[in-house]
């Protein structure tokens, strides 16, 4: 969740075209030109296309740890096209029914797909991050640079990943996850840009919420995800306790057993991704340990 102005609302053709013209510059701006030796670049750019249920039956499942979250590891709202207008703007101006003006947006047209309504003031609306911070993080980007959560938080690149909604509704759903908390409408395009999300940004899922998007998916049927894959660099450990482990050059803490890692919020880690991999026994053989 983050909690200041904004309103959803179907995208016009004139709006996402603004919107990506603003994404391309925060692509230039934000994305880093050569990752640190100390940090490992994790998959990057792709297009994925296929049905909703394909989608979600290929998101990775892991149990999930806030451990060492605070939201303050992602930087936002960012003006990072230089235009006076930080993220929170842009997506009202790409947003709203008819024109706005001005670099703070005070006023405009905003529906909100969570509730149907429509509102006015911006003040009225919150800009969602429709997989809330929290949620990122405990599922996969306590392991990205900071630079990568900054993407993140302010990601202009694909407008499913921050929607315009009323205020109240979107502190109602706060951090929760699909298995815990659904808008009163448009489940099936809620689920289906839940799910684009995970995609986009290489999140993990835990198992109640992948049984969730699962029954979910399954009523709706038709739906398509395609996206376009983020580039996400691993920053190593960022606020997890790391209790015995050790750690350093990019990755995380070294624990003796997996079980300790997974307390301690860490894993999974993928053959041929994930350096952390080789610390492990892969008993099952399946390329993933500390699931």
């Amino acid at each position: 969740m983050t909690t200041k102005r904004g309103g959803a609302m179907p995208r016009l053709v004139a709006a996402a075209t603004a919107l990506a013209a603003v994404a391309a510059a925060v692509a230039a701006a934000l994305t880093v030109a050569a990752a640190p030796s100390s940090a490992a670049a994790s998959p990057g750019r792709a297009t994925v296309s296929k049905s909703l249920a394909a989608a979600v039956r290929g998101l990775p499942v892991s149990s999930e740890s806030a451990a060492g979250y605070d939201r303050d590891l992602f930087r936002h709202w960012v003006d990072a096209d230089g235009d006076c207008r930080d993220t929170r703007d842009e997506v009202l101006a790409a947003e709203s029914r008819t024109r706005v003006s001005g670099c703070d947006i005070t006023t405009g047209t905003w529906f909100s797909y969570y509730d149907h309504e429509t509102w006015a003031s911006s003040s009225d609306v919150d800009i969602d991050h429709l997989v809330p911070l929290k949620e990122a993080w405990d599922s996969g980007a306590k392991h990205w640079d900071a630079t990568t959560r900054e993407r993140y938080a302010n990601d202009l690149g694909d407008p499913r990943t921050l929607v315009a909604v009323t205020d109240n509704v979107n502190q109602s759903k706060s951090d929760q996850d699909v298995a815990d908390w659904l808008p009163k409408f448009n489940h099936c395009r809620y689920v289906t840009e839940w799910t684009a999300v995970k995609v986009r940004w290489h999140l993990n899922v835990d198992r109640r919420e992948k049984q969730a998007l699962t029954r979910l998916a399954a009523h709706c049927p038709g739906k398509q995800v395609r996206v376009t894959t983020a580039t996400v660099v691993r920053g190593g450990s960022s606020g997890g306790s790391g209790g015995s482990g050790t750690g350093g050059g990019g990755t995380d803490p070294r624990f003796s057993y997996c079980y300790q890692a997974i307390a301690a919020g860490y894993g999974p880690y993928y053959r041929g991704r994930d350096p952390e991999y080789a610390w492990y026994e892969d008993a099952d053989h399946d390329g993933i340990v500390c699931e």
